[in-house]
């Protein structure tokens, strides 16, 4: 599962389309309506808020703005919580950006060089709307970083 910080804008249509899906599934998870996935660190984050299922809601509205943008047809009505307030409710740190940056360059670099292309000029990513940026290191949550990086505290979420 990858529910990226990084603004869905830099998503080629793979990585969008397997965004809105993994954060669907992150949506059935934190309403318990399945077992699987329940431990998966990248919830903690979500968890962290006082209402885990405003913030994802949030986070799926955010992906599927970038649809409409792309005139691509996400259904919203999946989105248990779609009127939930949306704009800068979590925290995202500058570490775990940078991360996630990297991380979306490589995979674009392999799937998608013309996309990856358009952002090439692009040094500080923008997050996701749901996400406001803190300084600070890698979140602790975060599994795709090589095991001699450091990891921060727990989350950043408010």
């Amino acid at each position: 599962m990858r529910i990226w910080s990084l603004h869905p804008q830099y998503l080629d249509r793979q990585g969008l389309v397997a965004c809105w899906r993994e954060a669907l599934l992150a949506q059935a998870v934190l309403a318990g309506r399945t077992r699987g996935y329940t431990g998966h660190p990248q919830l903690e984050r979500f968890r962290a808020y006082p209402d885990p299922l405003d913030a994802i809601g949030a986070y799926l509205r955010g992906v599927a703005v970038e649809a409409d943008v792309r005139s691509y047809t996400f259904d919203r009505s999946r989105i248990d919580r779609p009127d939930a307030r949306g704009e800068s409710i979590l925290s995202v740190t500058t570490g775990q950006l940078a991360l996630e940056w990297s991380h979306l360059s490589a995979k674009l670099a392999e799937r998608n060089p013309d996309v990856l292309g358009l952002w090439s000029a692009v040094s500080v990513p923008e997050p996701h709307p749901a996400f406001h940026v803190l300084e600070g290191p890698v979140a602790t949550w975060e599994r795709a970083l090589p095991p001699a990086e450091p990891r921060g505290s727990a989350n950043a979420e408010e």
